[in-house]
């Protein structure tokens, strides 16, 4: 539901109301949440919320109360730089769901000449991209100051969100502008596309910001229905033609600025907001709202009001789970850092000692209260309140340290990777998990109660002996990993040599074997890649690449905590995510 047109609508609407306002107060109000006060003659409260399963961000007239507890480098840094500023511009980037907050200041430093004043502008960064989201607080020249969820190169060796770096934006879609397309480029689409391919799905993966949403509204525009097939579509002469307008049609308010916020509704409880009208929910009841931000926030209101009694206490329990999980990594990172630090002055270790051996040499020419030594080429500072000797001591103790650094901190750095690792499995089966048992099996491994241990002891394997099983018709048994002692077991104690198991491609989630009743059926395949999607962090994703090999290819990890694995020979399956109740698989 945040797609690129409610990103626009929100932009015009931040455009009229917030811009030129001045930020009067910023709050943390959860671990991936924050808000911003901003008076432009009346208050105005700016919610940002990043969690991986409901991101959002709305305009509302109240500021949600902040957590004390939420005091991070993050908020103190907006503290420095966003509070008190003016917000001078809002501006979304074309076909992404990334908002730019551009912010001026004057920031007041004291000096030896008297006190100066600097102006300063900044950027916060919204990405609304599922698991992706994030916040990001970066300086004019787009270096990282901080950001609400902080991205190692352990969790993304390709986009790594981490103070000091530069400010990359996620990679372009690789997909057609649907802002040209033709009836002919719609036709060329619907041959290179195999015949049972649904419309709406194809739409979403060859259109860039083309939101699922806005694929459903666009073939119902086109075609009176969302279930249409490529092959339907083929059949009609000029359906070409029909979604190439009704795509347009759809994208109009890119151009126009003419929005119609709306949230619909099923049996008393809210099901979809959008930023337009949209027809093929034309069955429910339709609220049309003001502002996107009045169909936002209504919609997260009453649902959360409609779902409290069943599921409150349960969603309290994951969010502190992902709380805790999130204090552990950031604890984690800071140790990598500090130990990556040690590793670029091991690196200046020679350089230390040929230091130490140059003041040695030139004892004889080195003046009391020296600061600089330059000896063949090599500027070497000096503290002129020591000796030389002194000085050559310090220079030679940094080269003993570093050494020994050398020795020994390759292999830290190495487990502190594979911790890190270690969290962020257990922050994607946290974020998956279904039931209260597996958050709270989840919180023991993170060490919150209980021992927390490489290896299950017995007690343990014989309760993981419960799994989660689902069957095919042919009888083949498919197995779900819930938490990451449970995927090391079924991976290296329950399931065969030649049964298949399947993870999905670079993301935090569960093991998937498949023990096999017959030959390997392609169709059970993706029904088992589906479930490893589903029961992954690419949950809320449209498509999931899922790797496949034989068991007897996956190895454990050595000195990893239990789930971490490296693998060879895999196949990779691009699938939906499915549940089991949409894959037609019965339990047990």
């Amino acid at each position: 539901m945040f797609d690129v047109l409610t990103i626009a609508a929100l932009v015009d609407e931040l455009q009229r109301t917030l811009v030129g306002g001045r930020v009067q107060k910023v709050v943390q109000t959860g671990p991936f949440a924050a808000a911003l006060e901003v008076y432009v003659g009346q208050r105005w409260g700016l919610v940002i919320d990043v969690r991986p399963q409901e991101p959002k961000l709305f305009l509302s007239r109240a500021l949600p109360a902040s957590d004390p507890d939420q005091v991070t480098p993050f908020l103190l840094l907006l503290r420095k730089y966003v509070r008190g500023a003016r917000l001078v511009g809002v501006e979304q980037v074309p076909l992404e769901r990334i908002l730019r907050f551009r912010f001026a200041t004057v920031l007041v430093e004291e000096r030896r000449g008297g006190i100066e004043r600097i102006p300063v502008e900044t950027e916060l960064i919204v990405e609304l991209m599922g698991r992706h989201s994030n916040a990001i607080l970066v300086t004019a020249d787009g270096r990282i100051l901080d950001a609400l969820k902080r991205v190692p190169p352990t969790m993304s060796t390709a986009r790594p969100v981490l103070p000091g770096r530069t400010y990359q934006p996620p990679p372009p879609q690789l997909k057609r502008d649907p802002r040209q397309l033709t009836a002919d480029s719609v036709a060329s689409l619907l041959l290179e596309a195999r015949p049972d391919t649904e419309l709406p799905t194809l739409l979403v993966q060859h259109l860039a910001g083309f939101s699922p949403q806005m694929a459903r509204e666009a073939t119902f525009r086109a075609l009176g229905a969302t279930g249409v097939t490529v092959a339907d579509v083929r059949e009609q002469p000029d359906g070409p033609a029909r979604l190439a307008a009704a795509v347009a049609s759809v994208l109009e308010p890119l151009q126009t600025h003419v929005f119609e916020p709306t949230v619909y509704w099923s049996s008393g409880e809210p099901v979809a907001f959008a930023a337009i009208r949209l027809h093929y929910l034309q069955g429910l009841d339709v609220e049309t709202c003001l502002t996107i931000s009045q169909a936002i926030e209504r919609f997260f209101a009453e649902r959360a009001e409609a779902t409290e009694p069943t599921t409150d206490r349960y969603l309290q329990r994951r969010l502190r789970l992902l709380e805790a999980i999130e204090r552990e990594r950031a604890r984690v990172e800071a140790r990598l850092r500090a130990l990556e630090q040690e590793h670029d002055h091991a690196a200046e270790a020679e350089r230390w000692r040929l230091m130490g051996e140059a003041i040695l040499a030139s004892l004889g020419t080195i003046e009391p209260g020296q600061r600089e030594l330059v000896f063949d080429g090599l500027q070497i500072p000096l503290d002129p309140e020591r000796t030389p000797v002194e000085n050559a001591q310090e220079y030679f103790e940094r080269y003993r340290k570093a050494k020994a650094a050398a020795e020994q901190v390759p292999a830290r750095l190495e487990a502190t990777r594979l911790e890190l690792e270690y969290l962020e499995q257990l922050r994607g089966l946290a974020t998956v998990a279904e039931s209260a048992e597996t958050l709270e099996m989840l919180r023991q491994e993170l060490g919150l109660a209980g021992e927390r241990t490489a290896t299950p002891s017995p007690r343990k394997k014989s309760s993981q002996r419960k799994l989660r099983i689902w069957r095919t018709e042919r009888g083949d048994r498919i197995i779900v990993g819930r938490n990451a002692r449970e995927n090391d077991w079924i991976t290296f104690s329950v399931a065969r040599p030649d049964d298949t198991w399947l993870h999905a491609r670079g993301l935090a989630g569960s093991h998937v074997i498949v023990q096999w009743a017959g030959p390997e059926d392609p169709r059970i395949l993706e029904k088992a890649a589906a479930l490893a999607a589903w029961y992954s962090e690419g949950r809320e994703s449209t498509r999931v690449a899922v790797d496949a090999t034989r068991r007897r290819d996956v190895r454990r990890i050595p000195g990893a905590a239990p789930g971490l694995v490296r693998y060879r020979n895999e196949r990779t399956l691009h699938v939906r995510p499915l549940p089991p109740s949409e894959l037609g698989l019965s339990e047990g």
